[in-house]
């Protein structure tokens, strides 16, 4: 399986075997069956609310699986909430949150800390990658800016990539080969949000996009503030798409590495992920009117024929 590499993976390789170092594999759950119905239940809920995306494509996981990775994405949606709360007490409450997910006997009343507890101990994943995702985001606590795009996959490495380094854990997988996979979808799904919420971000002070690029087609913070879809944002947008797409296309072979009762959910999360390019490209490149997404009936459209596609990384 010939693998393309950029400059910037080498050091996104060295932080995720660093944090390899695993739970142990024998684990009796400290909690009750009850209180673990009721944090599930309190994931479902979140994951629902705040992706559909997710919420569809971990539908087609075991109960068992499924349950642990919405307690994942729950565990990402609060972390991400913390930071992005405007309370002058962020960061204590940041590493307080920090303190309870990384223990192994969280406050019971905490529904998100006692499931995502349990699912970490029970898949033996790594609570090192848990502190890498918290440390990715708390970058967001004080707004900088991204020369290069090394830069930015290195951010996006903190704050996507370990989710999906975490959900290996979860769905198992065949080679440790697939963490050089899951490095690079994260980081084209990051991009992808990227992409999609340039508005928004910048109307809370922020701007990820790589100062190298908005410089090379002739685009400033100004032209951002205006929202003006001119020729040089169109191709702007153009070149960022098409390096995105690259990026799930060398991704996808990873998902083949994988334990195939995920490959279909985990190819699903991708593929209906990348329709937001698609929606971004109808729209004529312009995010600045409206968040671009992926109509519920044009996600289960798609459905089949990811499918079909991920039956063919089972084949000889």
């Amino acid at each position: 399986m010939q693998l393309q590499t950029h400059p910037w993976e080498s050091a996104l390789l060295l932080r995720a075997y660093e944090a390899r170092p695993s739970e142990s594999t024998q684990y009796l759950s400290a909690f009750a069956p009850d209180l673990l119905e009721r944090a599930y239940a309190h994931c479902d809920s979140i994951t629902a609310m705040h992706s559909k995306s997710f919420f569809m494509a971990s539908q087609l996981l075991p109960t068992d699986k499924r349950r642990a990775a919405r307690a994942l994405y729950a565990f990402c949606r609060v972390t991400d909430d913390l930071v992005d709360c405007g309370s002058e007490q962020r960061e204590s409450r940041l590493n307080l949150w920090r303190d309870h997910i990384l223990s192994h006997t969280p406050p019971e009343d905490d529904y998100v800390a006692v499931a995502w507890t349990d699912a970490r101990m029970r898949y033996a994943i790594p609570g090192r990658y848990a502190e890498q995702l918290i440390d990715g985001v708390a970058q967001d606590l004080t707004p900088r800016r991204y020369t290069t795009f090394d830069e930015l996959a290195a951010y996006s490495y903190g704050v996507a990539s370990t989710v999906g380094l975490m959900s290996m854990h979860i769905i198992g997988y065949t080679s440790q080969e697939a963490i050089r996979y899951a490095i690079k979808l994260g980081v084209a799904l990051q991009i992808t949000n990227i992409l999609r919420d340039v508005a928004e971000d910048f109307r809370i002070g922020r701007v990820y996009l790589p100062e190298e690029d908005l410089a090379q087609f002739g685009l400033t913070d100004d032209d951002l503030a205006r929202g003006e879809v001119d020729e040089r944002w169109r191709n702007f947008m153009r070149f960022q798409i098409e390096r995105n797409r690259r990026l799930y296309a060398e991704a996808m072979p990873g998902v083949g590495l994988l334990n195939p009762d995920g490959r279909f959910a985990i190819g699903a999360a991708a593929e209906l992920y990348q329709g937001i390019l698609n929606q971004i490209e109808k729209s004529n490149y312009n995010v600045f009117a409206g968040r671009a997404s992926v109509s519920t009936f044009g996600k289960l459209r798609r459905l089949p024929g990811i499918w079909w596609r991920t039956l063919q990384f089972g084949l000889p």
